[in-house]
């Protein structure tokens, strides 16, 4: 809540990680937290959140023992709890007796018992409008089966009446899965409601007026009432219009994104629109018989940001067969302002009806949706289009793709085609992640006037066969063959009148992929998850850590390696190497590799499973072994007999760990589990004697450590990396002519979307990079696996995205110079002995104020530590003087970091892993 802002950062600091403050400072905390209630308003602690509320009182009386048992249970179930009563809800938390809280503390108000509804459907069937979705009390389970004591109403918007809805409950597992807490099922949350419109009329009559829908949830203490917000695309996130009688609508739309239904008896409609090449003409209708003052005079046209308004006057017609007077207003096209238009930017102008007493209203279309494209001068068009509640909108742009038809073959081909005038050989078209913000190739076609693009989400094309289209929203864009980025692309669009034919879906070899529309019009394809919805959502995935695991754990060991290469989203690194050197062996054991959103190719004899599957979590506890590069969870115990390897990732340059303690970056709560996490490592991984020491007090080792060199680093010494070299500029389709420069950068912290969701900070100028170097060179670009965004020039022939391809190690054997930054790339990169060139542009930031280092990277550094762009490429147009410049230091880097350097790391670590085996077994 926003009155936690009240609250002194270092005081909430000592609260976060109170449990891992040393028991002699406690008193002292106890003491500020009182003082700080004691000062603090009243009502400004009873705008805390319940659970704030009871750890602050908790911390303010000294019950510190109780206040460290409620913060763990915190962090393992964030805002969960229960909430219990009968005339009074009082919050319910395990190891805290509730009768000994304060009325002020334990008891709810009613807005901290909020109703959480989502539509999830709207739509008319048999004359009535079906609204389905879910809705509960966070921390209130909702009762199983069918049988519900949930309310719904509509309430008329400026009076007290009411009409009661007949609510159907149904099963909805998207609520459990969707909510953000592991401790409570909301299954039986969903609903199925039927509004007949005819209920909506006053005394007989239609009558203009606004319904909001209401679901009253019964809970501990009385009953909360609450609204249902829209979803974020397709039907349940777009207003849908019905006619009901002639000239009376309804609109189900949205008020801050909750839902209402609104009767619209329409004095004056747009029935059609036609343009000559000149003019635009549209023609109105208005009612003959209508109320003083509501007869229509003029047709305002006008656009806010640029001050552009006319009022076309109208020219009234006779009356027509339906008993209405026709109107028309003609636009001269010539005095639209066109400022601003450009590829993917629009002018859209808003349309107002002006009446005879000087009101308006927003122009709407007739019972048909009034649309249409006209031809512009120097490549624009005049779209006059529509959205859910039906107005009618013109707007001036770029000439832009319409999808008109939209179909799944049956054997999973999806097949857009629609219309496109403009220059059709100059444009290609490409999906773009919204959440990733990455681009992939969409094959199109064009020919007279149209275009048909063919997309096969469940084999798509990587380096090494074919993997499903990642999870998520992926938007259609026409873009310019020569552009370098996305900020002029197109968007794509379905013509307004098939709106309802969406969603379109298919179900595919493991995931459904649905064509469906955002902002109305716009057309997308989502890839669905992995995950059935018996797996999805915290919830769900407590139940197999606590309930099926341990089921799993009771039987016995099997003889395979389950693989972790980072997180799942590669096979490759030292998990790689260590499987490579078990096969060469000839060991007979099952490999299995983790494997996150189907997105790796996995070499044959290797099975995948799928993270947080089912096979997942049997693998996890029934694998004799377990070789993986990241840390793992809390929650992971080892089992008797099970050998775990954590190999890890790099030699460190930049703090990690235990050693960031005394900065605002210390994890305390995760330093405090590094012990216990370690213990459950059979064998620790270190690929050099500075590493060693380092990783044993960062990760508080407390299991076996072996200096064994990196697994991932015997590449540069395996007897076919010449070979495999050249099969790897094949396969990117490197000229042979050309120099190779890789550019592998580390992620910032302060460069983020949020949560661990980091931006690109692209530094290098690649278009003056490619006028310097475009003839006898590629950049290769590897973003870090963290790192969102597109990469700019990708695919014009100069720069290359490789951020996907499968194993870095094989870019290594390719790169004649590297460029990097503080990424531990470098320690790798430098068994090489070829040069490394260092954009470090924020130095002096990252060290001082993000990380800091564990050595002095200035002096110590096997190449130039380059600020700019402009010297980077001047660097890399003269390297064999750079490279001698740094000769001494990279020998003496190579000294101090690259050993154990003999392309015999996996061996040892194989040896000791399976040695570790035999010696547990007895």
């Amino acid at each position: 809540m926003a009155s936690l802002e009240a609250i002194p950062d270092e005081l909430s600091r000592l609260m976060k990680y109170f449990p891992e403050t040393p028991v002699e400072e406690r008193p002292e905390f106890h003491r500020a937290a009182k003082d700080f209630l004691e000062r603090a308003a009243p009502k400004v602690v009873r705008q805390f959140s319940p659970m704030a509320r009871v750890k602050w009182h908790l911390a303010a009386s000294g019950r510190g023992d109780e206040l460290v048992d409620l913060l763990h249970y915190e962090r393992e179930n964030p805002g969960a709890f229960s909430v219990r009563g009968l005339r009074r809800a009082r919050i319910e938390l395990p190891g805290v007796e509730s009768s000994s809280l304060p009325s002020s503390v334990r008891n709810f108000n009613r807005s901290e018992l909020p109703v959480r509804g989502k539509l999830l459907g709207l739509a008319w069937e048999d004359g009535k409008l079906q609204i389905k979705g879910y809705a509960y009390i966070p921390n209130v389970p909702s009762a199983s089966g069918k049988r519900s004591l949930r309310v719904a109403v509509l309430r008329r918007q400026g009076s007290r009446s009411t009409l009661p809805l007949r609510l159907r409950t149904v099963e909805e597992p998207r609520a459990t899965a969707e909510a953000k807490g592991a401790q409570h099922n909301y299954d039986w949350s969903g609903f199925e409601i039927a509004v007949d419109p005819s209920r909506l009329r006053v005394r007989g009559q239609w009558q203009p007026g606004t319904w909001r829908l209401g679901i009253g949830i019964p809970r501990p203490g009385g009953m909360s009432v609450g609204s249902i917000t829209k979803n974020n695309a397709g039907a349940a996130g777009h207003s849908l219009t019905r006619t009901l009688d002639d000239g009376v609508r309804l609109v189900a739309g949205f008020d801050r994104n909750r839902l209402r239904l609104s009767v619209d008896v329409v004095p004056a409609e747009i029935i059609a629109q036609d343009a000559d090449g000149d003019t635009l003409t549209v023609t109105l209708r208005s009612r003959v018989t209508a109320p003083a003052g509501k007869y229509p005079t003029a047709l305002r046209i006008d656009h806010e940001p640029s001050g552009f308004a006319t009022d076309l006057p109208l020219q009234q017609g006779e009356t027509g067969a339906d008993g209405w007077l026709r109107h028309t207003a003609r636009l001269p096209l010539a005095d639209l302002p066109v400022d601003g238009v450009r590829p993917g930017k629009a002018v859209k102008y808003r349309t107002l009806i002006v009446f005879a007493d000087g009101t308006t209203r927003r122009a709407t279309n007739g019972t048909d949706p009034v649309t249409g494209v006209h031809p512009l001068p120097e490549g624009r068009e005049l779209a006059i289009l529509t959205d859910g509640a039906g107005n009618f909108t013109p707007q001036v742009r770029t000439v832009q793709p319409v999808v008109d038809g939209v179909e799944w073959s049956a054997d999973g081909e999806l097949v857009l085609s629609g219309v496109y005038t403009g220059p059709a050989e100059q444009m290609k078209m490409v999906l773009r992640h919204t959440g990733r913000n990455e681009d992939r190739p969409l094959p199109v076609e064009f020919a007279d006037g149209r275009f048909t693009a063919r997309l096969r989400p469940d084999t798509m094309p990587t380096y090494e066969g074919t993997v499903p289209l990642r999870a998520g929203r992926w938007m259609p864009r026409l873009r310019r063959t020569t552009e370098w980025d996305h900020t002029r692309d197109l968007p794509v669009t379905v013509r307004p009148d098939l709106v309802g034919t969406l969603p379109l879906a298919h179900r595919g070899e493991h995931r459904t992929y649905t064509v469906e529309r955002v902002d109305f019009d716009r057309i997308f394809v989502e890839s669905g998850p992995v995950l059935g919805p018996e797996l999805r959502g915290a919830y769900r995935q407590r139940l197999m850590r606590d309930v099926y695991t341990p089921e799993q754990r009771k039987l016995p060991l099997r003889e395979a390696v389950l693989y972790n290469s980072f997180g799942g989203k590669q096979f490759s690194d030292s998990p790689r190497a260590v499987y490579e050197e078990l096969k060469r062996r000839g060991t007979e054991v099952e490999h299995i590799a983790m494997v996150h959103d189907q997105q790796v190719v996995l070499p044959p004899g290797v099975r995948g499973v799928e993270w947080g599957s089912k096979e997942w979590y049997e693998a996890l506890a029934r694998s004799r072994y377990v070789v993986t590069n990241g840390g793992i969870r809390e929650w992971f115990v080892r089992r008797e007999g099970q050998v775990v390897v954590q190999t890890w990732h790099g030699t460190p340059l930049k703090r990690i760990g235990a050693d960031l303690l005394g900065t605002p970056k210390a994890n305390l709560a995760y330093i405090a589990s590094l012990p216990q996490r370690s213990r459950q490592y059979s064998l620790f991984i270190t690929p050099n004697a500075f590493t060693t020491p380092i990783m044993t007090n960062a990760f508080r080792l407390q299991c076996e450590v072996l200096e064994a060199g990196y697994p991932r680093n015997d590449v540069f010494h395996a007897p076919d990396r010449v070979k495999r070299a050249a099969a790897v500029r094949e396969k990117l389709g490197i000229p042979a002519d050309k120099k190779v420069v890789l550019y592998a950068p580390t992620w910032r912290d302060d460069q983020r979307y949020g949560g661990r969701r980091f931006k690109l900070d692209n530094r290098i100028d690649v278009e003056a990079a490619q006028r310097e170097l475009g003839e006898d060179h590629v950049l290769l670009y590897r973003k870090h696996h963290k790192v969102l965004d597109s990469i700019p020039g990708a695919g014009q022939g100069f720069v290359y995205d490789v951020t996907y391809y499968p194993d870095i190690a094989d870019l290594y054997l390719i790169a004649d110079v590297m460029i990097t930054d503080y990424s531990s790339v470098l320690f790798d990169f430098a068994h090489s002995g070829r040069p490394m060139l260092f954009l470090t542009y924020d130095l002096e930031h990252y060290r001082d104020t993000l990380r800091g280092f564990y050595f002095d990277f200035t002096s110590r550094a096997p190449g130039p530590l380059i600020k700019t762009s402009e010297d980077l490429v001047s660097a890399i147009r003269n390297i064999d003087a750079v490279s001698e410049e740094y000769k001494e230091k990279y020998a003496q880097f190579r000294v101090d970091f690259c050993e154990p350097s003999d392309g015999r790391a996996a061996a040892r670590v194989v040896d000791r892993m399976l040695a570790v085996n035999d010696e547990l077994r007895g």
